[in-house]
């Protein structure tokens, strides 16, 4: 399978906030909407996805904000076929951080994800939007 060809676009780029209220001000300042605001079930820290144009930002609660200079958590790229491509990017020898494709009620028939450690330790999320 060739990876490229099940990566669609960027899907959002993550960042963790200590301070939930003050980061959706300061996007929407930046002309950032509010598209998806939820609650994370496995840790009970607040979510939200803010868009412009074609740029989503995830904003969510966490305890381990590094508050400093490359302070992003991770990149996702929009990607169909999750689970082959999981089983692929085994196969290739990726830096796996997932033992299993994850499973979150986000939007409103969740999504499926996974996530890879890149050579200067980014996160790489792929990240399926499900449909029904």
């Amino acid at each position: 399978m060739e990876i490229k060809a099940k990566i669609t676009g960027i899907q959002h780029v993550g960042i963790p906030t200590n301070d939930i209220g003050k980061s959706m001000q300061f996007y929407r300042s930046l002309g950032f909407e509010p598209v998806w605001q939820t609650v994370n079930p496995n840790n009970g820290e607040a979510v939200v996805f803010l868009q412009l144009g074609n740029l989503v930002m995830e904003i969510y609660e966490s305890t381990q904000v590094a508050d400093k200079s490359g302070a992003i958590d991770h990149i996702a790229l929009n990607v169909t076929g999750i689970d082959l491509l999981f089983e692929s990017m085994k196969e290739t020898g990726h830096k796996m951080l997932d033992e299993k494709v994850q499973y979150l009620p986000f939007w409103e028939h969740g999504v499926k994800f996974f996530t890879i450690l890149g050579p200067n330790k980014e996160k790489i999320e792929y990240c399926e939007k499900l449909t029904e």
